[in-house]
């Protein structure tokens, strides 16, 4: 496949985190990522990345995460699992409990009823929809690079606590 020349980027030298428990997701988001000058990681989980957030000894610059990635088991996210199986926006959350200078994009095929399903409130991170083309994962990473990384605190003040359903959906 002849992937298309990239936009400008600010890649070179910035490390990705792709995690998606769909092997062709990370693979297709690696592909698109080294062209434009990224160094790629990939993990098929939530409990695989927190690992590599913990272990790997530079820095990682983005979190590309699914939203959805069920476990292969069944699991708590108890505190006293460090690596527990948990949603995307979870993920990032304690993710950036580790690394404060790491910013995030969210990945999904169905954004509304995937970021209700699991209380998260339209706009607190930017999100990708899938299936995405090659220009647009880039103008999001490029955006998001370029942008304020976000704090564990402002992640978990966007989950909303009201029934799905409510005006708090309406754009």
């Amino acid at each position: 496949m002849s992937l298309p020349d990239a936009p400008p980027s600010s890649g070179e030298g910035k490390i990705v985190l792709s995690v998606d428990d769909d092997a062709d997701v990370n693979e297709i988001c690696r592909g698109f990522l080294e062209k434009a000058g990224f160094s790629v990681l990939t993990a098929t989980g939530s409990s695989e990345a927190l690992k590599i957030y913990k272990q790997h000894p530079g820095p990682i610059h983005l979190l590309l995460t699914d939203l959805v990635m069920p476990p292969p088991g069944f699991s708590l996210a108890s505190s006293d699992n460090e690596f527990p199986h948990v949603h995307g926006h979870e993920l990032a959350v304690r993710a950036l409990r580790m690394r404060k200078d790491l910013r995030v994009v969210l990945m999904s095929g169905n954004v509304d009823t995937d970021l209700a399903s699991y209380g998260i409130r339209k706009g607190s991170l930017p999100f990708l929809v899938k299936p995405f083309d090659y220009e647009t994962l880039m103008n999001i990473v490029n955006q998001t690079i370029q942008a304020v990384p976000p704090t564990p605190e402002s992640l978990m003040k966007e989950t909303i606590k009201s029934p799905k359903g409510t005006d708090e959906w309406i754009d």
